[in-house]
């Protein structure tokens, strides 16, 4: 964890749905007053109530203040875990939205909620937090792949011939008729 703070989230038996949005939730906050504060999740923004020395507050955040979708190793009573974290530039505004054992289910929850919210997914790195995959704007970078046409709805409507033999080439060698009257012979 960063600088020993510990983001607040869903509990380990809470699975907070990316699907089902919005979502309220009760997570733990040290610095609240009854050590609790409320959050509601939407698509477009995040609002935190908290009550800080008896003063009622409400952060209502746009998504895009958040810098991504983080997945962490984070250690427990329960052992390690992999946590799936709604980052922020603030680490006392960062929240938990999914925690497993299984890694499997942390990388799938990871991938939805970076796709619901369109943020970054990011991992930590060495105390850092960096993007795994190649970015150019909000479109991934991936190496070019061949198209495979086995599978294809159309494919049997499609000549294949084509693929099979080369081009022809024109050389000095080749034949070329002009001034004919017909292009089509007939005998």
């Amino acid at each position: 964890m960063r600088s020993g703070v510990k983001p607040a989230g869903s509990g380990r038996g809470t699975r907070l749905d990316p699907f089902s949005l919005p979502v309220q939730f009760a997570a733990k906050d040290a610095a609240a007053d009854e050590r609790v504060r409320h959050v509601e999740l939407h698509r477009e923004r995040v609002v935190v109530r908290r009550c800080l020395s008896g003063m009622r507050m409400a952060l209502n955040m746009p998504v895009s203040a958040f810098i991504g979708v983080a997945v962490r190793l984070t250690t427990g009573e329960g052992g390690q875990a992999l946590s799936v974290i709604l980052e922020h530039k603030d680490p006392s505004l960062a929240l938990t939205l999914f925690m497993s054992t299984e890694a499997d289910d942390a990388f799938a929850e990871w991938r939805s909620w970076g796709n619901v919210l369109g943020l970054p997914l990011l991992v930590e790195d060495e105390g850092a937090l960096r993007e795994p995959f190649a970015r150019m704007g909000g479109v991934l970078i991936f190496r070019v792949r061949p198209r495979r046409r086995r599978h294809n709805a159309i494919k049997s409507r499609r000549a294949t011939m084509s693929f099979r033999r080369a081009t022809g080439k024109i050389t000095e060698a080749t034949a070329v008729y002009r001034g004919e009257r017909e292009i089509i012979a007939r005998n």
